[in-house]
This record gives structure tokens, C-alpha cells and sequence, in this order.
């Protein structure tokens, strides 16, 4: 025979679709001169969102499964083509399932409801293309927009069942035995504890065609809300139910007594939650086949001296003894119990299912004079500035200024001539004088250099200090191989060097 299997917690890892990047691209049609800039805005990237589905009570499916992506939107085109959009991806989980944020702890859903959905992370937008930049100042803008970045977020996935009776107990008191009986479950059944290793479902039905949802909780013993045995796992199924059913074996056969193994039980209930030792319940005393009219009127005698108050049921479940009469009373019991509200776990408000937000860099200086610059958002920018065309360098270049590159490179000891790595690109340092002076103190090594060079010079046409400093940065230029010179303008600078 085929066993079930049964998981209530897993942790996945979730990433959402990157928008696409803009295009540079531009209007070329017979007879139609000077077309313009055309390049299409690049498409979003697909959502990734959870929905509650009846189809499954387990999350085993994603012990096997445990990264989902969505798709990337597509690139712009010519013609003011959008790229395609990412379709949205869609988990399915079982009723009661609450979503967690592994790496905060938080919980921001609560799928209680069928058909419910939740956003886990949104896709990133697309990019503008170059024709979204054309102004009267600049007509023909040589620079897009990337994407926005994906979301990545581990998440934990913990099963609530949702059930309208729970029932609780220590090992071999009966759980199981009774949920077969009243209704079609068939669950594991023997004469020792631990036979129910995992949460049991079974539908009793009403005189009316319609059913209770009954679980069979495993696994209770001592110290279950500190994580002792299998209880501590399993507790947050109680959580769900509307009402409780306490089985005590009347028997008492492992060696306690049956007053002592419900205040036992009882404890644990309240030490695992406050609240949930205030839920209806109901106190039944199995096995009682197994004992004469006096012991059970003993054990009931122990039960009403210790709590007057306490209704006391008795049955036995393997001969059916009482059955009738307990179902009847669990119906009744459960009319009166309050409604579960709809959200029984508060989410807390968050925006990391939304928030794109990569403009964090880190700078490290690797040798005296080179800083290697990394960041999300740099890394985006850099990957669509083609280094040939001077906009495109300046659009990159502002976006660093806005970012604080240069501000944080000063604040590091970056003088101006030294190397500035950014991926697989290596710039000379050059910041605007009246906002960072102090990149441009000439350290010592430098003045000696120039001293010397000077003394080397023939007097006839002597070079003043200032011509000297600048004849040998270009010289100091040329003898360290460069993709490209970076130099930080200005905002008035750039906008008239994009508009020429």
C-alpha cells in the first residue's frame, strides 16, 4: 500500500521577473529624413503571487520543487515596439498555509480562505527607450532606461489545518480509533503509542448531507510546546479548530493516572499558547469497555472532585459504546462555538513584495590608487551605456553622481588620477574640483615627480606649475591603458553635453 506523505513546513526561494531593458533604436524609413529616436520601452517582469486552492492539504509538493521564477520581460525594439511582459507566476497551496519572510521572521499572509491570493513579489518594470527621453533641447537622445531588478525572497510556508474539531490526547488514547469510526478516514491503528505520525483529516457527517472536518492530532506527551517528541510540530494544527475533544484513556495503562495525564495535556495547551486554552472542549473518557461500572464511576468521581464544573463523557470506540450520543453532543457543541474569523494570523505590513530598490554599492579599494565600485543598479546602468557614444557615458556618469559614487570615493582617499573599476571597466578618476578639492591636493610623490621633471627640461621653455600638473596627468594617462576617461560633470555641464 502507497503511504501518504505529509509536510506542513517547507522554505522556498521566490524570485520575480526583471523588467526588460529600453532600446536604442531610431525611425529609418524611405523619404522620411531624420526620423528620429523610435527605441521601445522594455516589458515588465512577471509577479509571482500564492493562491489557497482545496485541491491540496499538503505542502510535499514543494519538498521536491523548492525555487519558482517568474519570467523576465523582453527588451524594447525599433518602432517603438514594447517588449513582451513576463507572465505571472501562480503557487497554489493548501487552505490554512501562512506565508513567512525566512529572513525577517515575519509574516506577511494568511491564505485562510479558498480562492484567496497573495502578491510574494512583484515583477520589475521596464525600462524607457530612448524615445521617451526626446526633448526640444535634445532630439536624439543616444541613452535608454534599464529594467527594474527582480525580488528575491526566501519564504517559509507553514500549514494550519483548518478544521472544526481537534483532537488531542497523549499516545494510544484513542484519536485514531475514534476518527474511524466516525467518519471515512483510515488511519494507521495499534496497540502502541506513536502510530499516528502525522495529522489525520476525516468528514463526519450531519443528519443533514452536510460534515464537520475532524483532526486527529499525533504526538502529545510532555514537554510538546517546548519541542519534545512530535507535538511541538503538530500544535499549530490546534490552532485552527473551533473545538477541542480532550481524550483521556480511562484505563490509564501507561502507568499514570487518567486525571494526571489531562492535567498533563491541559498544560502543554496553555504553555503553547494563552489563547488556546480558552477554546471550547470537550473531556472523554475512552476505552470504557475496558472497565467496570465502578472504576469508571472512580475515575469519573476523581475527574468531578478536582474540576465540579467539568461535563465528563465516556465511550468506547471500538465496540461503539456511547457513540451515538457523543456525536450528537459534539454537533450541539459546535453550534455553539464561535465562528473562526477570516484572518486568524495578523500579517505584518511590509513592502519587500514591491520594493525594486538596488541602489546600494560598495566600494573597495584593492590596491593603492584602484577602487573596484559594485551595486545592483550600477551594474543594470553599465550593462546598456555603450562607452563610444558620449551621452550614453554622461547619462552613465550622472547616475553615479546621484547615486554618491564620487562623494563616497573622496570620503575614501580616491585622489583624481586614480583607477576606478566598475565590472570589466577601468576609469581614471576625475571629480568636479569645486565640489571635491580635496581629490586634487597633490600628494608628495607627485610634487617630487614634477620638481624632477621640471629640473630635466631644457630652460628655454620652462613650464609654470599649473601647465606641468597637467602635462603629467596626461602623461600618467597614457601610460595606464583606459576603455574611457570618467569625468564627473556638473548638472549644467551634462544637460548641455547631451543636448550638443
Amino acid at each position: 500500500m502507497m503511504m501518504t506523505l505529509f509536510l506542513d513546513e517547507v522554505t522556498v526561494k521566490i524570485e520575480s521577473g526583471a523588467g526588460g531593458n529600453g532600446a536604442v533604436a531610431w525611425h529609418r524609413e524611405k523619404f522620411i529624413a531624420f526620423g528620429g529616436p523610435s527605441g521601445g520601452d522594455g516589458g515588465r517582469g512577471g509577479s509571482v503571487y500564492a493562491i489557497a486552492t482545496e485541491d491540496l492539504n499538503t505542502l510535499v509538493d514543494f519538498r521536491f520543487i523548492s525555487f519558482f521564477k517568474a519570467d523576465d520581460g523582453g527588451k524594447g525594439a525599433s518602432k517603438n515596439c514594447h517588449g513582451r511582459g513576463g507572465q505571472e507566476l501562480v503557487i497554489k497551496v493548501p487552505v490554512g498555509t501562512v506565508l513567512k519572510d525566512a529572513d525577517t521572521g515575519e509574516i506577511f499572509a494568511d491564505l485562510s480562505t479558498i480562492g484567496q491570493k497573495e502578491l510574494i513579489a512583484q515583477g520589475g518594470r521596464g525600462g524607457r527607450g530612448n524615445a521617451r527621453f526626446s526633448t526640444a533641447k535634445n532630439k536624439a537622445p543616444y541613452f535608454s532606461e534599464p529594467g527594474e531588478p527582480s525580488i528575491v525572497r526566501n519564504v517559509t510556508m507553514e500549514l494550519k489545518l483548518l478544521a472544526d474539531v481537534g483532537l488531542v490526547g497523549l499516545p494510544n488514547a484513542g484519536k485514531s480509533t475514534l476518527i474511524s469510526v466516525v467518519s471515512a478516514a483510515k488511519p494507521k491503528i495499534a496497540n502502541y503509542p506513536f502510530t499516528t505520525l502525522i495529522p489525520n483529516l476525516g468528514v463526519m457527517r450531519k443528519p443533514n448531507g452536510d460534515g464537520i472536518v475532524i483532526a486527529d492530532i499525533p504526538g502529545l506527551i510532555e514537554g510538546a510546546s517546548q519541542g519534545v517528541g512530535l507535538g511541538h510540530d503538530f500544535l499549530r494544527h490546534v490552532e485552527r479548530t473551533r473545538l477541542i475533544v480532550h481524550l483521556v484513556d480511562a484505563t490509564a495503562t501507561d502507568g499514570g493516572t487518567p486525571l494526571g495525564n489531562y492535567n498533563l495535556i491541559q498544560q502543554e495547551l496553555k504553555a503553547y499558547s494563552a489563547e488556546l486554552i480558552k477554546r471550547p472542549q470537550l473531556l472523554v473518557l475512552t476505552k470504557q469497555d475496558a472497565l467496570d461500572e465502578a472504576e469508571l464511576a472512580d475515575v469519573i468521581a476523581t475527574f468531578n472532585k478536582a474540576y465540579p464544573n467539568l461535563k465528563i463523557y465516556t465511550i468506547s470506540a471500538v465496540s461503539k459504546l456511547n457513540l451515538d450520543a457523543f456525536k450528537r453532543t459534539l454537533l450541539e457543541e459546535l453550534e455553539k462555538a464561535p465562528k473562526p474569523e477570516a484572518v486568524i494570523v495578523n500579517p505584518t505590513l511590509s513592502d519587500r513584495a514591491t520594493n525594486h530598490d538596488d541602489s546600494a554599492f560598495q566600494i573597495t579599494k584593492t590596491s593603492a590608487g584602484t577602487f573596484f565600485v559594485e551595486g545592483g543598479k550600477i551594474h543594470r546602468w553599465i550593462e546598456i551605456t555603450d562607452m563610444g557614444v558620449p551621452q550614453s557615458l554622461m547619462r552613465f556618469l550622472m547616475v553615479l553622481k546621484a547615486l554618491g559614487v564620487f562623494r563616497k570615493l573622496v570620503k575614501m582617499g580616491a585622489k583624481v588620477g586614480d583607477t576606478i573599476e566598475i565590472r570589466d571597466q577601468a576609469f581614471d578618476f576625475e571629480p568636479d574640483e569645486r565640489e571635491h578639492p580635496e581629490a586634487y591636493q597633490t600628494d608628495k610623490a607627485l610634487a617630487d615627480e614634477a620638481q624632477a621633471y621640471q629640473d630635466d627640461l631644457d630652460g628655454d621653455w620652462l613650464l609654470d606649475s599649473e601647465e606641468l600638473e597637467e602635462s603629467l596627468m596626461e602623461t600618467r594617462r597614457l601610460l595606464v591603458p583606459r576603455s574611457v576617461v570618467a569625468k564627473e560633470l556638473d548638472t549644467d555641464e551634462a544637460l548641455d553635453a547631451l543636448a550638443d
